[in-house]
C-alpha cells in the first residue's frame, strides 16, 4: 500500500476512534474486514505511543484532528 494512502486509512481511523466508532462500524466505513481495523488500530496506537483508544481519543482532539460536535 503506497504511504500516502496509508496515512490517509490511519488518519480515518482516528476520526473513527474519537467518534465512538466500534471497529466493526469502522471496518463498514472503510469496506475493510474488522480484523483490518483491529490492525490499523494497533499500529496507530503504537506508532503514537498510546496505551489505549481513551488516550487515542483524547489525542485527536488535541491534535485537532477532530472537533467536538462534528459527526
Amino acid at each position: 500500500m503506497a504511504a500516502a494512502a496509508y496515512r490517509i486509512i490511519q488518519q480515518e481511523t482516528l476520526r473513527f476512534l474519537a467518534r465512538g466508532l466500534s471497529n466493526a462500524e469502522s471496518a463498514a466505513e472503510l469496506t475493510v474486514s474488522e480484523h483490518t481495523v483491529k490492525t490499523h488500530v494497533a499500529n496507530l496506537l503504537s506508532k503514537l505511543q498510546l496505551r489505549d483508544r481513551v488516550h487515542a481519543v483524547v489525542f485527536a482532539y488535541e491534535a485537532g484532528a477532530v472537533v467536538a460536535g462534528e459527526g
